[in-house]
């Protein structure tokens, strides 16, 4: 299976601390990727390299074999990769309707936005003259992917989704993030917590200090070992 995205021997840090210490990863066209590990591993960063919005010191950032690395974060998400960061990204004080009307930069007009997101997330339609800020956190984070799948991204990065959410909200996403992989896109989620997405993943790694300590299918033996790889992760 071909890498629509791949990260190859990627070094980077702030200030001249390494975050990333030769990282490798690739997800390839309709495939789930977990990136697991604790707080401070380097999980959210390599999001960001990935995204465009970190610069790489060493290695290489590549998507669909042709080497991007350094490219400008705006030409990398009309390329097709999309960022939906922690907390959310929503603006708060406009209501639903209004946050999906920033989408229509992409070229969609107000309706194709909003039907899509509608069809995805019927709630949403019921909240639309709301303010997302007064929506509950699920509903928020649904927004925001509603947000994310208007621009028809190739490549879907998503960072911790599950936080601060009931664990039945956080399967209803996770279910939705299995269905966008299922239609082609290449989904990189990074989580803390190990439960809330290896049961949708294809395959996950384990980041510890910025090194991938141990990757494969999400199988039992891949479960049993997380508590050891890190602790406080896999509940």
């Amino acid at each position: 299976m071909s890498a629509l995205l791949e990260l190859r021997e990627v070094r980077a840090g702030y200030g001249g601390i390494t975050a990333l210490h030769g990282l490798s990863l690739s997800v390839a066209a309709g495939q789930v990727v977990a990136l697991l590990g604790p707080n401070g591993a380097g999980k959210t960063t390599t999001l960001k390299v990935a995204a465009g919005v970190h610069p790489v010191e060493a290695g290489r950032l590549l998507m669909g074999g042709r080497d991007v690395t350094g490219a400008n974060p705006r030409d990398l998400a009309r390329a097709g990769v999309c960022l939906i960061p922690e907390g959310r990204g929503v603006f708060p004080n406009l209501s639903v309707r209004d946050n999906l009307l920033m989408m229509t930069f992409t070229g969609r007009s107000r309706e194709e936005v909003e039907e899509v997101a509608f069809a995805r997330f019927p709630i949403l339609a019921r909240r639309a003259s709301q303010a997302a800020g007064t929506m509950s956190g699920g509903e928020q984070q649904m927004l925001a992917l509603a947000r994310g799948l208007a621009t028809d991204p190739a490549v879907l990065l998503l960072d911790e989704l599950s936080m601060g959410l009931a664990p039945l909200i956080v399967a209803e996403l996770y279910e939705q993030v299995a269905e966008i992989a299922r239609q082609g896109v290449a989904v990189l989620v990074v989580e803390q917590f190990a439960a809330a997405v290896l049961d949708i993943a294809d395959h996950a790694a384990v980041l510890v200090r910025g090194r991938i300590e141990r990757h494969g299918d999400p199988d039992e033996a891949l479960r049993a070992e997380l508590s050891d790889l890190y602790l406080g992760s896999a509940r």
